[in-house]
Parts: C-alpha cells; sequence; structure tokens
C-alpha cells in the first residue's frame, strides 16, 4: 500500500508549553487510521500542522507526497477536514454554510449533499447560532464529506453526536473505506475507534508511544481471571506462572482472581488439575488498554516509549 500521509520527526512547541514532539508515522491510502489520546496530549496540534494552520518547528509533513506546508493549496483539495471547534457565520443557517462551502469546491454534487443531510437529520433551515453542539458538528461532518474527498482529516468527528448519529458515523466512515479512500480521525472515546480504526496512534504527552492495529495494540493487555473451586483456593499453584503478575484470593476462600499479562494458557492448564466451578475471563477494551499508559509508574512509562511500525 501506498502511504497519504507521512509525519517524520515532527516537533511544534508553544514557547514553554508542551506541543507535539519527534513525532513519526504513516498512514496507508484506503485505511481507517485512529489517533487517540486526551486532551492536550498532542493530537490537535498534529492535525494542524498537517492542514498548514501551523507550522512545525522541525520535521516534515506530507500528504499524497506533498510538503504541508509549501503546498498547503495544492492539498486541500483532496482533503475534507473537520476541525475540533468550528467557528461559522451565525447569522447564515445550515444551508447557507453548506452552499458556501460547496462553492469553494467548486460545486458538489446536490443529490449526496442531501442525502448526508437526511442521514444525520439536520434541519438546514436553523440559523448556526440556533444550533445544539451536536447540530454544529453535523454542519461540520456534512461539509467534510459532501465532495467525497480523497482524505478525510477528522479532529473529534462525534464530540456532542446523539448515539444514533453516531451509528450513522460510523456507516459513512465504512462507506468511504470500501471506496478506497482514506479516513483519519483523533478521538479520546476508545470504543469509537476499536470500532471503526483498523491502525491507531497512541500520543503521550506530545510523544507517539505506539502505532500499530487495533488486534496489535490489544495484545498488550493484562486479562483478568476470576477462578472459583469447588475446594479451598489454591493460590500456590498459580503464583510465579508465566503472565502471571498477581494472584488475589477473595473472601469467600473458593476463588482467586489473577491478573494475567499477554496469554492465559498457562492459567488455564493449571486450572485443570483442579475442581473448577466457574472460570471467567475478562479482555479489555482499547480504552482500558490506553489508560494503562497513563498509569504514570515507570514501567509503563518505559513501555510506551516503544513505538510497533
Amino acid at each position: 500500500m501506498t502511504a497519504i500521509i507521512e509525519v517524520e520527526n515532527l516537533t511544534k512547541s508553544y514557547g514553554g508549553k508542551r506541543g507535539v514532539i519527534d513525532v513519526s508515522f504513516q498512514v496507508e491510502e484506503g485505511e481507517v487510521f485512529g489517533f487517540l489520546g486526551p486532551n492536550g496530549a498532542g493530537k490537535t496540534t498534529t492535525i494542524r500542522t498537517l492542514m498548514a494552520l501551523l507550522k512545525a518547528d522541525t520535521g516534515t509533513a506530507r500528504i499524497a507526497g506533498m510538503d504541508c506546508w509549501r503546498e498547503s493549496v495544492a492539498i486541500k483539495r483532496l482533503v475534507g477536514y473537520l476541525p475540533s471547534e468550528l467557528s461559522l457565520d451565525s447569522g447564515l443557517t445550515g444551508g447557507q454554510v453548506l452552499e458556501y462551502f460547496g462553492h469553494l469546491r467548486g460545486g458538489v454534487d446536490q443529490a449526496y449533499l442531501k442525502q448526508l443531510i437526511q442521514r444525520l437529520s439536520l434541519d438546514p433551515t436553523r440559523k448556526f447560532r440556533q444550533y445544539s453542539t451536536g447540530d454544529k458538528r453535523k454542519i461540520g461532518l456534512i461539509q467534510a464529506f459532501m465532495h467525497r474527498p480523497r482524505l478525510l482529516i477528522l479532529d473529534e468527528p462525534t464530540n456532542g453526536l446523539d448515539p444514533l448519529n453516531q451509528q450513522e458515523f460510523s456507516h459513512m466512515v465504512a462507506e468511504t473505506r470500501d471506496e478506497g479512500r482514506t479516513v483519519f480521525l483523533s478521538s479520546h472515546i476508545m470504543t469509537e475507534v476499536e470500532q471503526i480504526c483498523e491502525r491507531v496512534a497512541i500520543i503521550r504527552e506530545g510523544r507517539l508511544a505506539r502505532v500499530g492495529g487495533v488486534t496489535e495494540l490489544k495484545d498488550i493487555k493484562r486479562h483478568e481471571v476470576t477462578i472459583t473451586f469447588a475446594g479451598a483456593a489454591p493460590a500456590s499453584a498459580f503464583q510465579g506462572l508465566a503472565g502471571v503478575d498477581q494472584v488475589e484470593e477473595l473472601a469467600d476462600g473458593h476463588t482467586l482472581r489473577l491478573a494475567v499479562s499477554g496469554e492465559v494458557d498457562a492459567v488455564i492448564k493449571a486450572a485443570a488439575r483442579f475442581s473448577v466451578v466457574t472460570l471467567a475471563s475478562h479482555e479489555p477494551s482499547l480504552e482500558e488498554i490506553f489508560l494503562r499508559y497513563y498509569e504514570g509508574d515507570g514501567a509503563t512509562a518505559k513501555e510506551a516509549e516503544h513505538v510497533v511500525q
């Protein structure tokens, strides 16, 4: 596959405040790529640099082989962009705002535009200032999608949307991917990214912590395994097993709760030697994995510095 976004050693600071530091990653054409991190981690700074709204201090950013700063006009022709916050003329109606953006694009397919308006249940006759946060987000999404861009760059796209519109957004992203176009989106909503993205990057305090497939990131996991035995809980049989980080005996005297990193095969084999009543394994969500990068302990921080490309 060909990379449509190439970021190499990108650094941007705001005086004494942190921006992004030595960030490098690639986004392949035709994939849905998630950029994860809490507010202030550096997601929006990276996106604004891609859109030439900020100039990097050092490093390079390219879209479709073009330098994001020097060739920004050409890049904007092939990108649909949704900023984290929309600032538009409050006196215009939603329809007038979309008409304005359509003219900037040299015209758009009106049938497709109407379809997007219907799918997101937007009333285009209302003034922009009368819209709720969710409706303003719909305007932003429609203007980003309506010209069927080669690349969509979306900063917190579902912020303020209700669950039905979040689901519709997921369908729109899937359709874009199926057409061979690319979606790059930032989010702090892990379940959303887990459902629609193929690869993700985690940014931690301005630095890229990890890049990999959603499945690959789940391999950095700590299962919680709860086993109830017919007799007394044999805690000693599980202590020291490969991958077992912690063994806790519960108050009933028959149940163990184990924290297991990686595979649970050794635990299952050890449990099979006893009379087991129930065994339950909880696999962490992407959100739980993400939170591990922000626990602040030395081991996690050191692990986070390792980047998988």
